[in-house]
């Protein structure tokens, strides 16, 4: 009885661990998005709440459709050497910027930069937390 006890005890601490480790990545994130959007002048972010929807939304893409993406496209990524991951990125963000009011992205070439300036400042920050 008391080893069951632990055990679930342990599962629950462990759920709590991943959750709160989900959403301290949620809020690297979007302090990233911001601060992207701070650099780039083509590239607007209203509220820091519409950063954290960014944020969700990323993730969730980049989590379920972008490994799809870079299948189909795997032989134009191949040719490119990997280059094209960049473009899939950009689009990524369009869509995200169609999608959610507040966010805006005037152009493929800002989609581009956005993609790099949040991958770059979104490690710095992750390596701070860590």
């Amino acid at each position: 009885m008391c080893q069951r006890k632990r055990a679930l005890t342990f599962e629950k601490e462990k759920r709590t661990v991943i959750a709160m480790n989900v959403l301290i990545n949620i809020i690297i994130n979007a302090i990233a998005v911001v601060v992207a959007a701070y650099v780039l002048p083509g590239v607007q972010v209203e509220t820091f709440t519409i950063a954290i929807v960014v944020a969700i939304l990323l993730s969730i893409l980049n989590t379920f459709v972008k490994p799809i993406l870079v299948f189909l496209t795997f032989p134009i990524t191949i040719l490119t050497l990997g280059l094209f991951i960049f473009v899939i990125n950009a689009l990524l963000i369009l869509f995200v910027s169609n999608l959610v009011p507040g966010f805006k992205v005037h152009s493929f070439w800002s989609a581009l930069l956005f993609s790099l300036i949040l991958s770059l400042v979104s490690s710095f920050l992750h390596a701070l937390a860590k």
